[in-house]
């Protein structure tokens, strides 16, 4: 039996992939949504910087996104996990872990990002929560609040200069040797940003919100909110598996129209942005469905 063939497949069911998926169900192209249900804000309570949205759960929005998505009769969705692709005459063949296959013209992925939180007590429970990683999203929330910076060298002094606007109480925790030149050290010292190298073995929360920190040499450190500035891997390795490029930060490298070096595939959230945030996964998605469907009417037209 041939696999089921449709216009475009989006791996991936949140932000990016929904707003892609009604992008494309708005000019009647047979979309398949495939997700297996596990976003990466998970924990989050609330999402905010995202206009009209603001401080509502992200359960609520994906909810809310996904109802307005189905009432568009060209778009089917998929609870699975799309496991391989590959490159065929009428596009794309996409295998789920059940071994069924599926078949489109074009490809869109928006499987976002697996941060690698490190194994500490407590960090995964408080990922998301008061354990942070953007001060956008959750900066308001604990300005004024003593706060903590897990990071070190540039990406830890880009977030305290950020931080700082919010909060007069700041620590950097560099969890081993400070990485700093002595301008960021200068600037850091002015700012009154205190340093500590000490490594954290322990994060002592309430329900995910943090209450202190405690450090390798016994010392424990009362903090509101925690930083965390930590490696991330792809979600999905499909798009690197059928050769698309990536970013030297790890992102699938895209135009501004979201298309990747290989034709066909388009990228669009946080797999291919390092503004990490709803609102940019909302614009991305959409600018991927639009621009697939724009290589579809090119094909035919």
């Amino acid at each position: 039996m041939n696999p089921t063939q449709y216009d475009v497949i989006i791996i991936g069911g949140s932000y990016a992939g929904l707003s892609a998926a009604m992008a494309l169900g708005r000019s009647l192209r047979k979309t398949l949504i495939i997700d297996s249900g596990k976003p990466c804000n998970e924990q989050t309570p609330h999402s905010q910087n995202f206009l009209t949205q603001d401080g509502k759960s992200p359960k609520e929005i994906s909810a809310l996104a996904k109802s307005q998505v189905s009432r568009y009769e060209t778009v089917e969705f998929l609870d699975g996990k799309a496991v391989s692709a590959k490159k065929t005459d009428f596009g794309f063949e996409i295998e789920i872990e059940d071994g069924e296959q599926f078949n489109s013209k074009k490809l869109i992925v928006a499987t976002g990002i697996l941060d690698e939180i490190p194994d500490i007590k407590g960090f995964k429970e408080s990922w998301g929560i008061s354990l942070i990683h953007c001060p956008y999203c959750h900066g308001y929330e604990y300005r004024g609040k003593k706060t903590g910076i897990i990071a070190n060298g540039d990406k830890a002094f880009h977030i305290s200069s950020l931080v700082k606007n919010l909060t007069d109480n700041v620590t950097v925790l560099t969890r081993g040797k400070a990485e700093f030149s002595e301008e960021q050290l200068e600037k850091l010292k002015n700012n009154k940003i205190e340093i500590i190298e000490t490594e954290i073995t322990e994060l002592k929360h309430e329900n995910g919100y943090v209450k202190s920190l405690i450090f390798e040499d016994g010392k424990e450190i009362d903090f509101k909110a925690v930083y965390g500035a930590f490696l991330f891997a792809q979600h999905s390795y499909i798009p690197e598996n059928l050769g698309c490029e990536l970013t030297e930060f790890g992102h699938v490298k895209t135009d501004l129209f979201q298309k990747t070096n290989v034709a066909g595939i388009f990228v669009c959230g946080d797999n291919s942005s390092v503004m990490r945030s709803v609102a940019n996964a909302v614009l991305t998605g959409n600018v991927a469905g639009v621009m697939a469907n724009m290589e579809l009417v090119r094909d035919c037209f």
